[in-house]
């Protein structure tokens, strides 16, 4: 004998369960339950965290949901100038907010704070404390 027809290790197939043969009635499955029964998988764990979370109903709800850029009015306060028209491109164009998916957003104006420059604002939809507070500081909305 020489060295390469040495084999140092065997290696063996593993026992093919289920398929008839010399194995007894039960194939080495046992009797009864979901181990014995063909095509049988037990539910994963993470399968219990999902079904544990809530989900969301309907067909496509949430899919058209508009994102609104909120600002109040320390914000304008501090990023505005006297006399300044305010709205989406200039907003952007201070660097208040970037563009979301390639657009710009639709701008609402909050009424938190105080604003003591007279500010024109174009194209955002703004609160009715917030109208009230621009018109009292000598600006309008439009």
């Amino acid at each position: 004998m020489l060295m390469h027809q040495i084999r140092a290790t065997t290696h063996k197939k593993g026992k093919r369960v289920g398929r008839g043969g010399k194995k007894g009635t039960y194939s080495g499955r046992g009797i009864k339950g979901q181990k014995s029964r063909s095509g049988a998988r037990f539910q994963p764990i993470v399968r219990q965290v999902i079904k544990r979370y809530p989900k969301l109903r309907g067909y496509r709800v949430h899919a058209n949901k508009k994102v609104c850029a909120l600002f109040n009015l320390r914000d304008l306060e501090q990023i505005f100038q006297a006399n300044d028209t305010v709205g989406p491109a200039s907003l952007r164009a201070k660097g208040a907010f970037s563009t979301m998916k390639g657009k710009l957003p639709l701008v609402k104006i909050l009424g938190k704070g105080k604003l003591t420059k007279a500010l024109t604002v174009e194209k955002c939809a703004v609160s009715e404390a917030a109208k009230a507070a621009i018109e009292k500081a000598g600006g309008k909305v439009i």
